[in-house]
């Protein structure tokens, strides 16, 4: 393993081992991990916020690969249930991963690109949204599934807002997976 995704390895070890204290991360702590010098990571990434957003963009990108593979699970259930399922299985992950999915959506809308995590979790969503709504065309599907992604982060991004505004805890499972029911009948208009 080279320098660099020996750094990488570290860094990921670390975000995990870490958890919401990212901020505890230090650049000689990601540098004794990995066995490297402390100016490599300046050298290979900047500094240490571009590195963790590298890292979490990668932990990230497994998880939404493994998305497809979860559908699996979900044979039987209706197309509304399956994405009910998944969505739900979605914001648990982003509630659960805090710190890392703040970074990740925050990177994403700061400096969108053609396959980053956001757009990863678009492509996996569509065609569910085509499958609970068949009768759209597929520009209607697209503006959908995008209307659909964009509220999730928002919800997620914005929970506190939401509990004041609305009264829901969206850190609460049961309270989130109704609001979550909710917005799929809202946006699917089912």
């Amino acid at each position: 393993m080279d320098n660099k995704e020996a750094i990488i390895q570290a860094t990921i070890s670390l975000i995990t081992e870490k958890g919401e204290q990212l901020n505890e991360i230090t650049v000689r702590e990601i540098c004794k991990k990995a066995n490297v010098g402390l100016g490599l990571v300046n050298y290979h990434f900047e500094n240490k916020d571009k590195l963790i957003e590298l890292c979490v963009e990668r932990m990230v990108n497994g998880i939404v690969d493994n998305f497809r593979s979860m559908q699996e699970k979900t044979e039987g259930l209706t197309p509304f249930e399956t994405l009910d399922y998944l969505g739900n299985i979605t914001l648990t992950f982003l509630f659960d991963h805090y710190a890392v999915s703040k970074i990740s959506i925050l990177t994403d809308m700061r400096t969108p690109k053609e396959d980053d995590n956001t757009h990863r979790t678009y492509l996996a969503y569509l065609p569910l949204v085509s499958a609970c709504r068949p009768d759209w065309d597929k520009a209607t599907v697209e503006h959908k599934t995008f209307c659909l992604i964009a509220i999730m982060q928002q919800t997620f991004l914005r929970h506190k807002v939401v509990s004041e505004t609305q009264g829901i805890d969206l850190t609460n499972p049961e309270e989130r997976k109704a609001f979550h029911t909710q917005i799929l009948h809202d946006i699917l208009e089912v």
